[in-house]
């Protein structure tokens, strides 16, 4: 099916928003099939065809949610990742990472596009359910059957949807919430607060309707479930209560978390190592992971998440080997300070991957593979986007094919629920010593707030989607923790894009 165009999509200029809905299955991938140039909105075996295709768009880099520079602008603002590469490559992540929201900053390429590729989902999420309207105007009042599936599709949408706000405005702030993309040049900024509570209601609106199974075991595998939606309800509820132990939103994150860890549906995945290896794809923990696939052949046909893997990846391509990048997003010495410190030695080994000290010399990982430094003598990458060549598909060469990216894990759910407790008088420990003792950590007994807070950002460390940082906010804690990095209330959060700007005045 062909997307609807709209006269006034000038907010998307460097999107191309033709796209087809249903070229892409995410519990089709291997049948390739060339999808038609109309539908029968009749046919309501199709229904799921728009979805579908949100999944994929959500997948890609552009517009999607891991282009390798939308990566590397979300992580860098912590106090766990260094830009790492060269001094001279994207130089803009330093300015970025200390602070300086300047005209550098300001008319950096990777700016306008981080903006495009959160709201071209957006974009594509409204349109899904536009779609979706269409088909629910042929079933007939009496099918339950279909009523419930065209309502559980529209709440995978709207959960996307949501997802990408979240995303956008933790890294713009103030934003327009976006509905309606037949408005979208006369849209208002919301506040951080209003794009949170954007969430919550909609998550609210949605979990009902939504499978009640993890992930792994929905009807098309790894879409978003009933949990998933618990859980970013959470997250969105935990922003807006910050460091008020007596706010409200404190209590749903309370109750939100404890409805998942009483499904039953969930554990930690009992490898951390592995977890974000081939082998822990579509785990017991995951929530929420964008799925990739090489379908298990040596040669053709792949789905990969652009240069995700490799934006992150060591040097090593003139050895041949597979574990190879451009070296971005290099583990702070402030984390591996922490986690040596406290005795993390499997967080520690799993964050950090250690390499030779230049481009012939090597460190063997845990795996087995020759690491090699960069050029310019970076020692240490991105463990967490590290997949080792013994788990790939015999023949595939390209850095992390097969493997997935891990969005919400069943960790979180814990861990917030431990924070909750805590910041209503109860005890957190045993949602917290869940956490420590998959990592081999002695359990706490009488947790404190800063003993759940030191274990998000140990558990956390070095993943794609900011945590870190948007602990440090939500906390209050990021003058003191940034400080190093020349932190600001004012630069917090990066600037719209002029382009944007200049196209819809209420964007200034």
């Amino acid at each position: 099916m062909i997307m609807k165009k709209y006269i006034n999509i000038a907010l998307f200029s460097s999107l191309v928003l033709t796209t087809s809905c249903s070229k892409d299955f995410l519990d089709r991938p291997m049948e390739n099939t060339k999808p038609a140039e109309t539908i029968d909105y009749t046919d309501l075996s199709q229904m799921y065809g728009p979805v579908s295709g949100l999944y994929r768009t959500a997948s890609k880099g552009a517009p999607g949610f891991v282009h390798w520079i939308d990566v590397g602008m979300r992580a860098v603002r912590g106090d766990d990742l260094d830009k790492g590469s060269t001094e001279s490559d994207q130089s803009q992540l330093d300015e970025i990472k200390n602070f300086k929201n300047n005209a550098s900053v300001q008319n950096f390429w990777g700016l306008n596009n981080c903006w495009t590729d959160y709201y071209g989902i957006i974009f594509y999420a409204n349109e899904t359910l536009l779609e979706l309207d269409k088909f629910a105007e042929h079933i007939p009042s009496g099918d339950s059957e279909n009523l419930a599936l065209n309502a559980r599709y529209r709440a995978e949408a709207r959960f996307i949807r949501a997802f990408a706000h979240l995303i956008v405005s933790r890294v713009f702030g103030d934003v327009p919430i976006l509905v309606d993309n037949v408005v979208i040049n006369e849209t208002e900024k919301s506040s951080v607060e209003q794009v949170r509570q954007f969430i919550i209601n909609e998550m609210e609106e949605s979990a009902n309707a939504l499978e009640d199974a993890a992930p792994r075991n929905a009807q098309h595998q790894g879409g978003v479930t009933k949990y998933s939606a618990l859980l970013l309800k959470a997250k969105a509820a935990s922003d807006i209560a910050k460091n008020d132990n007596g706010s409200p939103y404190w209590d749903i994150v309370l109750d939100a978390t404890e409805q998942i860890i009483a499904s039953n549906k969930f554990q930690l995945y009992e490898d951390f190592y592995e977890l974000f290896k081939i082998k822990g794809k579509m785990s017991t923990e995951s929530l929420y992971e964008i799925q990739y696939s090489d379908f298990g052949t040596p040669s053709g046909t792949d789905v990969r998440p652009g240069e995700f893997f490799a934006f992150q990846g060591p040097a090593g391509n003139q050895h041949g080997s597979p574990i190879a990048g451009w070296g971005f997003m290099k583990p702070s010495q402030k984390i591996i300070n922490f986690l040596t410190e406290r005795g993390d030695d499997i967080r520690l080994k799993t964050t950090v991957l250690y390499a030779g000290e230049d481009t012939e010399s090597f460190v063997e990982s845990p795996s087995g593979d020759k690491v090699y430094g960069n050029a310019n003598g970076q020692t240490h990458f991105n463990g967490k986007a590290y997949s080792p060549a013994n788990q790939m598909t015999p023949g595939r060469t390209a850095y992390g094919s097969d493997n997935n990216i891990r969005v919400l894990r069943y960790a979180d759910a814990l861990l917030l629920n431990a924070e909750a407790k805590i910041r209503k008088g109860q005890n957190g420990d045993a949602s917290l010593n869940l956490v420590r003792e998959r990592v081999d950590l002695d359990p706490i007994t009488g947790a404190t707030l800063t003993d759940v807070l030191d274990e998000r950002r140990a558990e956390f460390a070095c993943e794609w989607w900011g945590e870190r940082y948007n602990d440090l906010l939500r906390t209050g804690t990021a003058q003191t923790a940034l400080a190093d990095y020349g932190f600001t209330p004012a630069a917090q959060y990066l600037p719209v894009p002029q382009i944007q700007k200049d196209l819809n005045p209420n964007l200034r």
